[in-house]
């Protein structure tokens, strides 16, 4: 999205009364406003980030600025929700699955295995069955407004041998996340959980035989590829988890019409230069020659996943009411499609 389309969108709301002239006359009678946001991320997706912080700039006329800092700079990545409910950060792009114990829909925000096929299950689900009305409801009790969810890219499996069927991973080791790690014990898959860096070592050396920690762009950019070249596609979930775009609600209170306006079309914009990001990321990684040979599990082996994973789902509802309502809006999803 360029500035005058950006702007005719705010005039579209009654934010800009049809110019961008009005608007920034308008918006710097007031005080600036500036805003600290923390990502959990590195610099790898530092050009969003500013894209961003420019698009609040340039609409606001300067009234209303954003400064990133990247992941850990201010705070730890799993302390994010807190600090941004105690206001230590004005806005936060996180990932719920760094704090369950402190929200109890996180995990099931993030995407649990098997919740949802393509981006568009994922979009219904959230926005047309009303999860996130559940999980904006869970942060606002601790202080914090959830701007929207931010879709990650692709979340599949890396060996170093061919893999046919889900019954050739139970002769391996697979490198798996605890809920993922849940879902394959019921499948008799072995698993383990080991953080990033230790993959390439843990690959070359025969501890683990494949693991499934991104897509092909991850795979490419931490050189797995150069101990483990066959990519399968799970078709467990895709996207393969939600980020979340996080504001004090104090701070958002605070914040003029114009501001809330501005500042909640950017957030739409983030999200869709996230997704790009990895997307885009994933197929120019695919296209690579030489780097991955493809396989695809059938869709029997894709239902016996999300059939294994329902134990995750209800450990997941058991812990609140609230995400009882909304494992049943997954479960009914699922049902109606003929993935459950």
């Amino acid at each position: 999205m360029d500035r005058r389309k950006f702007l005719k969108g705010a005039a579209a709301t009654g934010v800009a009364a049809g110019t961008a002239t009005m608007m920034s006359t308008s918006a710097n009678a007031a005080k600036t406003v500036r805003l600290r946001m923390q990502r959990f991320y590195g610099t790898e997706n530092e050009a969003n980030m500013k894209r961003f912080a420019k698009l609040v700039k340039e609409a606001s006329g300067g009234s209303l600025r954003i400064t990133n800092f990247s992941g850990g700079e201010l705070v730890p990545n799993d302390q994010m929700a807190d600090a941004v409910g105690k206001g230590t950060l004005d806005m936060a792009l996180g990932y719920g699955g760094y704090w369950p114990g402190q929200i109890d829909i996180a995990t099931i925000e993030s995407g649990l295995p098997g919740m949802w096929p393509n981006r568009d299950e994922a979009d219904y689900l959230f926005h047309g069955m009303g999860l996130h009305d559940l999980v904006a409801e869970a942060y606002a009790e601790k202080g914090i407004r959830h701007m929207g969810i931010s879709y990650g890219g692709g979340y599949d499996l890396l060996t170093k041998e061919p893999i046919k069927s889900l019954d050739d991973l139970k002769k391996m080791k697979i490198r798996a996340t605890p809920a993922v790690a849940k879902t394959f014990k019921q499948l008799g898959i072995p698993t383990v959980n080991l953080p990033a860096q230790e993959l390439y070592v843990a690959l070359s050396t025969g501890v683990i035989d494949g693991c499934i920690y991104g897509g092909t762009m991850e795979y490419r950019d931490l050189k797995l590829v150069e101990v483990a070249k066959h990519y399968t596609s799970l078709n467990m979930i895709t996207p393969g988890w939600t980020d979340c775009i996080l504001m004090n609600e104090k701070k958002w209170a605070k914040l003029s019409e114009e501001h809330k306006a501005i500042l909640t079309m950017a957030v739409t914009q983030l999200a869709a230069d996230q997704y790009n990001w990895f997307n885009n990321g994933n197929r120019e990684a695919a296209s690579e020659e030489g780097l991955f040979v493809f396989n695809t599990l059938s869709a029997e082996d894709s239902k016996r996943i999300t059939a294994a994973a329902q134990d995750v789902w209800k450990a997941e509802a058991d812990r609140s009411p609230r995400n009882a309502k909304a494992i049943e809006l997954a479960v009914k999803m699922a049902k109606a499609t003929g993935r459950l």
